[in-house]
């Protein structure tokens, strides 16, 4: 099978579209009946947002330390500059080592890259990857507007994609919440391909930003590359959305389970002990092998899993960003 297999569940209800126009101008322009972002964006201020302030108390620089820098002069290289800085055409020109000089932008423009796939649509029957992608989606957005920073997205939707313009304030935050609950359930494929995401990402986002990169990584490889190249242009994190069931298998007996991106489907005996071995050593291997990626890349790695807390997993997140931001001053 070309992905993990995956436990069939019954298909959930489409949810209720909300309209919305491309560029909401205010928030009446977005409906509050059904699911809707607007009660979407509450039940993340009331549930999560209200928890993370009493957790981090409000300092969320060790979460969103990813801020841009601007050229400001040139000046003669010392002992201590950073190589990496050093403006080689003016060097060549004026004889000796020159470097550059930036100040730093306390603006952060952050962009999401979302992989819709449909394996992002399996999970339990209380919260499914793709569920847990909007909540994390509008909680990080919403922190980052409220201190007057913008925000974009970028949805992968086969080989099309949709993006969402960086900018600031709540509407913006509701637009992007709005465009996820009504983007469609994408058609099976052999593979789904990350590396459009990324390129496309590389492409869109001219200005050094905060970038954060949400899949569940069963995928085609060929992603580590522009994965490497956004690293290099911005702070890149990884959040990386699985199930537990997509890791290791209860005994339960016969089961049909099926490829979560081609639909194919096979009966297997659950009660096999040597079968639930090979299922988990072959999730312990994809583990290893995505960690070794992301490591290589330079990125910070969220594991998120269906069944965590958001809140427990953001100040987890934070508190090792904090660790590495450390290390790197030392």
């Amino acid at each position: 099978m070309n992905t993990p297999a995956s436990v069939r569940t019954p298909d959930r209800a489409a949810s209720p579209r909300s309209a919305s126009p491309d560029r909401p101008d205010e928030a009446s322009s977005i409906r509050a009946d059904g699911p809707s972002p607007i009660r979407t964006l509450q039940r993340l201020a009331w549930k999560i947002i209200r928890r993370l302030d009493g957790l981090l108390q409000g300092d969320y620089r060790s979460l969103f330390y990813g801020y841009g820098i601007d050229f400001s002069d040139l000046r003669e290289y010392q002992p201590e500059d950073d190589i990496r800085y050093i403006d080689w055409n003016v060097t060549a020109r004026m004889g000796s080592p020159y470097v550059r000089k930036y100040v730093e932008d306390r603006e952060v423009t952050a962009w999401f890259l979302l992989d819709l796939s449909p394996s992002m649509d399996f999970g339990t029957a209380q919260t499914q990857k793709r569920a847990m992608l909007v909540d994390f989606v509008g909680t990080l957005a919403r922190l980052l507007t409220r201190h007057g920073n913008r925000v974009g997205a970028i949805f992968a939707s086969g080989s099309a994609q949709h993006v969402i313009p960086a900018r600031s304030g709540k509407i913006q935050v509701l637009h992007i919440i709005n465009d996820l609950l009504k983007q469609p359930h994408l058609e099976r494929a052999p593979f789904t391909d990350l590396t459009p995401l990324l390129t496309g990402g590389l492409q869109a986002i001219k200005r050094r930003s905060l970038i954060f990169i949400i899949s569940d990584f069963i995928c085609a490889p060929g992603w580590e590359r522009p994965l490497r190249l956004l690293t290099q242009r911005h702070e890149t994190l990884t959040i990386r959305l699985w199930d537990p069931r997509e890791t290791e298998l209860p005994d339960a007996g016969t089961l049909v389970m099926e490829d979560a991106e081609t639909g194919e489907q096979i009966v297997v005996d659950t009660t096999d002990a040597r079968f639930r071995a090979r299922f988990m050593e072959a999730a312990r291997q994809r583990e290893a092998a995505l960690r070794e990626s992301f490591n290589h890349a330079g990125v910070d790695a969220l594991a998120l899993s269906t069944d965590e807390d958001l809140v427990r997993a953001i100040v987890r997140f934070a508190t090792l960003r904090r660790q590495r931001a450390r290390g790197r001053l030392v």
